[in-house]
């Protein structure tokens, strides 16, 4: 018979990501994640048998916690171009948008290069599309390309806003959105 889980998957997950967060990808050892859930290196090994596959289990379980939040905006927001926009603020780091984004960024490179990571990273992408296009228009040729816009306006605003941070971050991407649904005639 098996010994009990003292720490689930999802907690001992949770701790992971935080510290994955501080250390980097690359800084991410098995000592790193034991001190952050408080289970044994050894623990850890048998439960992930590689740091690669612990740090793609992590970015994965990232993953579903944003998959569940779209979801959550999804299910919530009007169906209308300032529910897109809600649903987009609801998305953003909030309080932790002033956090230091090179470190995102370092996050984001592992899911480019990671297969299965990419592939996760694409769906998300593929459902958001299809969220925001449909909030954007009832004409269906035009809601996946139109949701695929609205999302890249979102993300190149929030890259340019980390650079210059000279407003609050939601207000900053607030207009931009505001601003790009007026000039599609939207809003």
């Amino acid at each position: 018979m098996g010994r009990s889980k003292t720490i689930s998957d999802s907690a001992a997950l949770d701790k992971l990501l935080a510290a994955l967060e501080k250390a980097g990808p690359e800084g991410l050892s098995f000592a790193k994640a034991s001190a952050a859930v408080g289970l044994s290196a050894a623990t850890l090994v048998q439960r992930f048998g590689t740091r690669g596959a612990m740090i793609e289990a992590v970015l994965l379980h990232a993953w579903d916690r944003l998959d569940a939040i779209t979801a959550a905006a999804d299910a919530e927001a009007p169906v209308d171009p300032t529910g897109a926009i809600s649903m987009l603020l609801r998305l953003m780091p909030g309080s932790g948008a002033n956090y230091n984004m090179t470190d995102g960024f370092l996050l984001l490179r592992e899911d480019i290069r990671n297969p299965t990571l990419r592939a996760r990273g694409a769906a998300w992408g593929a459902y958001l599309a299809t969220a925001l296009g449909r909030r954007l228009t009832n004409q269906p040729a035009h809601a996946e390309r139109m949701g695929w816009q609205m999302a890249s306006i979102w993300q190149g605003a929030l890259i340019w806003w980390a650079f210059k941070r000279d407003t609050d971050p939601d207000a900053a991407i607030e207009a931009v959105l505001a601003d790009w649904c007026r000039s599609i005639g939207v809003i």
